[in-house]
């Protein structure tokens, strides 16, 4: 990590190929816009090894495209122990990732660990529903919720380490 860097978020789905890499590409823009990505840095990863060194998913990488996010060079990976003491944020897309992520962590972690969308404004749910098997308007409906959580995060973390 640079220098500079004082925050550090890792968003976490089933296979790193959806809904993490979303949060990650949405995120990173947001940061960026701000002036903060020597900041905040930021990752994303799967609870599984389904997808390790792929891109992410075409129908993901399309939605993205068509509202100016760029993840054409973010590659799946698995999350593991390490992961919790290298980020100060360890966000799930839902309960069931978050559950593996429970499991994971180790004792000595002492990163926040919890869902992205509790820092979404506007949208009362908790979970990021996995797109992958529907149509595209589960890929937008995933986009509205990330972008929506990206600057609930943005503000929580730019409150917390200011």
């Amino acid at each position: 990590m640079e220098k500079d860097i004082q925050a550090s978020v890792l968003f976490v789905c089933m296979g790193n190929i959806c809904r993490s890499p979303t949060a990650e590409a949405v995120f990173r823009a947001r940061v960026e816009a701000a002036g903060l990505i020597r900041h905040i840095a930021i990752d994303s990863a799967g609870t599984h090894d389904y997808h390790i060194g792929e891109p992410p998913d075409a129908r993901t990488q399309r939605a993205a495209r068509q509202r100016g996010y760029d993840m054409s060079g973010l590659r799946g990976r698995q999350v593991g122990p390490a992961d919790f003491l290298k980020f100060d944020y360890v966000l799930a897309m839902d309960q069931a990732n978050l559950a593996i992520l429970r499991r994971l962590r180790p004792g000595q972690a002492d990163s926040h660990l919890g869902l992205f969308l509790d820092f979404a404004r506007s949208h009362a749910e908790r979970e990021v529903p996995d797109p992958y098997y529907g149509g595209a308007e589960g890929f937008e409906r995933g986009l509205d919720m990330v972008e929506d959580a990206a600057e609930g995060l943005l503000t929580h973390v730019r409150q917390r380490w200011a």
